[in-house]
Order: structure tokens, then C-alpha cells, then sequence
């Protein structure tokens, strides 16, 4: 079965992609699956790629360099991919925008090609964190309060009444690329200016005291009801403020997680009912992880929904899973298998 692996991309989260490709293609059973690798460099070409440069070297992260053959992907589904040849099933390892967000997925599915992950709707709609809010509500699913910015236009009025501190944040990004915590509106229009370098679209967020929880999610056997994974809670080391870049991927960062947490059954339970709901509100497919913020009253607030989430060593979803009793393997296997049986188009 050939099986293309597509990373990098234009987006801030380049090389979080290329580390995530890395983990994935050594995971594939050679025995089952021919790899075609396929890089796109920040700038946005698209290349077949070199997989050895693959890996995190302490702080030094990999990218995609443009020194392979071009590669072009038709639209249309009777064309066979230029220099790739006949591909089975796409596995698309891109995150953020230009990839995570429906733009690739909308693309595939011109081209007839099954892939991995949520379809176009679900893909944009969690990308965009305003809207997924907004779709989170409006199922009772309990999320931060927040306003939304746009570049040039006034801060919103709002912000003033969401409390200090609060979480400044590009609309449409990852990897806590862009975030700023500000502790009073002195610290407001500096935070603003660094998340509209990522975004035009942000998010001013009211900072919620809890734990930081995370639970995986996997699309049914068979057409049957989604799967949650046994959750994760995430320590930071002493003096880290939030859950940043640093903090998820410096193997340094002194940040430590329990899997499972620390909580009673029922609380378990919760979480992962709460994180397949988030799931099917969304319409996904495939694969997500849900983020939560658990307060000490029992508030149980998501944070975020990830469509396609990090698959580096040191990522939550295939540790949750592991823990579960999915190794890396058979659950790279597992979602290949789903995105075959789903296929492509109205589904």
C-alpha cells in the first residue's frame, strides 16, 4: 500500500510537522506500506522529500529543503500525482494553516484521495478558534470566555470584562505559536501585536485556574461510536507560566505529565464523554485531541480541539493511546485503515 506522508508546510508549525513525519514514517510496517514521503518548504513548494533529517537534534529543529523533485497534485481524479505515481491513502502530518485547516483536505478530496483526519468542515471549523467555540456552545459543552480581535480594528470593549490575567492568542494557529499570558492591560497591545504576527484574527481569553487535562480521541470501528483514550494531565516545572512552545516540545523543559491523572472514576468519565462530545460537534473524522481546563469546583471547560495533533516522541495523543493499550504502530495502522473505509466525498 503506498502511503503518502505529507509535512512541513507554510505554516508556523513547519518543523513541529517535520518532527511529527518523522515519528509517523518509522512507524509504518515496511512490510505493509511503501512510504512516499512529500515535503512543502515554508515557502510553499512541494518536494520529495529526504526522511533522514527527521528529528529534533536538542533545540535544533528539521525543515523542509527544497532540493528534491517538484511535486504537483492535480485536482482532478483521474490524473495520476506527477513524479509520485498512483497513491492509496494520504496520512497528512501538516499542522496549522495551509494544512490542519481544510485547505489540503479540499484538495485531496478533488483529487479523489483518501486521507487521514477530518474532511474539510471539521478541519476548518477547529482550526478557527472562535468558530469552534461558537460550535462547542452551542452543544452545552462549557469553553473560556473571550472576544475576538482583528488587525486595525479598536480592542473590543469586552476585553475589560473578561479579568486580568488573560490569554492573547492567534485565531487560526498551534503549538502555543504567538500566545502571550498578560497580567494587566499595560501588557495588552504588545501581546496583541506579537498574535497578529501569526494572525489578523485573535483571541483575547479569560485565564481559567485549573488543571490542564487532554484526552484522545479516535474515530469507531466500523462505523461505530467514536473512542476516548485514558486522559493526561499536564505539570509544568516550577516557574513556567503556561503550557508553552518550550514547555511542549524542549526536552529540557522540565514539564511532566500523569497518565492517567489523579481523579475519581466519575471525573474520568467525564472527560472522555465531554472530549466525544466536542468530537462529534465538530463533525470529526479520524483522529483529535480535546484539551481541558478542570477547576477545583468541578467547572470542566475545553480548551481546544486538534484535528491532526502532534505525533512527536513527545506528544500527548500517542502516549494517551499507548497508555490505553494502542501502541504508536497499531494506531498509525488503525487511522491509514479508517481513512480507507471512509474514502472520500459525501460520506
Amino acid at each position: 500500500m503506498r502511503v503518502a506522508v505529507i509535512f512541513g508546510g507554510r505554516s508556523s508549525e513547519h518543523s513541529v510537522s517535520c518532527v511529527t513525519a518523522g515519528s509517523v514514517i518509522a512507524a509504518l510496517d515496511p512490510d505493509r506500506y511503501e512510504v512516499v514521503p512529500v515535503g512543502i518548504t515554508a515557502e510553499g513548494r512541494w518536494v520529495c522529500a529526504d526522511t533522514d533529517a527527521l528529528v529534533m537534534r536538542g533545540r535544533e529543529l528539521p525543515t523542509v529543503v527544497a532540493s528534491g523533485d517538484s511535486v504537483a497534485l492535480s485536482g482532478d481524479p483521474t490524473a495520476l500525482p506527477e513524479v509520485l505515481g498512483p497513491i492509496d491513502v494520504v496520512f497528512p502530518v501538516l499542522h496549522g494553516p495551509y494544512g490542519e485547516d481544510g485547505t489540503l483536505q479540499g484538495l485531496l478530496e478533488l483529487a479523489g484521495i483518501p486521507y487521514v483526519g477530518s474532511g474539510v468542515f471539521a478541519s476548518a471549523a477547529a482550526m478557527d478558534k472562535a468558530h469552534m467555540k461558537r460550535l462547542l456552545s452551542a452543544v452545552g459543552l462549557q469553553v473560556p470566555s473571550y472576544v475576538i480581535a482583528h488587525h486595525g480594528r479598536p480592542v473590543p470593549a469586552g476585553a475589560g470584562e473578561l479579568g486580568w490575567p488573560v490569554f492573547v492568542k492567534p485565531a487560526r494557529g498551534g503549538s502555543s505559536i504567538g500566545i502571550s499570558k498578560v497580567a494587566d492591560r499595560s501588557g495588552l497591545e504588545g501581546a496583541l501585536a506579537e498574535a497578529f504576527r501569526h494572525d489578523p484574527k485573535v483571541l483575547i481569553e479569560a485565564a481559567i485556574v485549573g488543571r490542564e487535562i487532554e484526552c484522545g480521541v479516535l474515530a469507531g470501528r466500523d462505523g461505530g461510536a467514536p473512542e476516548a483514550s485514558l486522559p493526561a494531565e499536564i505539570r509544568l516545572a516550577g516557574g513556567v507560566d503556561f503550557y508553552d512552545f518550550d514547555a511542549k516540545y524542549m526536552p529540557e523543559s522540565g514539564t511532566e505529565f500523569d497518565i492517567p491523572p489523579d481523579l475519581p472514576a466519575a471525573a474520568m468519565d467525564r472527560v472522555r464523554s465531554t472530549a466525544i462530545a466536542a468530537f462529534e460537534a465538530l463533525d470529526c473524522e479520524g483522529l483529535a485531541r480535546v484539551d481541558f481546563f478542570l477547576t477545583a469546583d468541578g467547572g470542566l471547560f475545553v480548551n481546544e480541539v486538534n484535528t491532526m495533533p502532534g505525533f512527536t516522541p513527545a506528544s500527548m495523543f500517542p502516549r494517551m493511546w499507548a497508555a490505553t493499550g494502542v501502541d504508536y504502530p497499531t494506531l498509525v495502522a488503525r487511522l491509514i485503515d479508517d481513512a480507507l473505509a471512509r474514502g472520500t466525498g459525501l460520506r
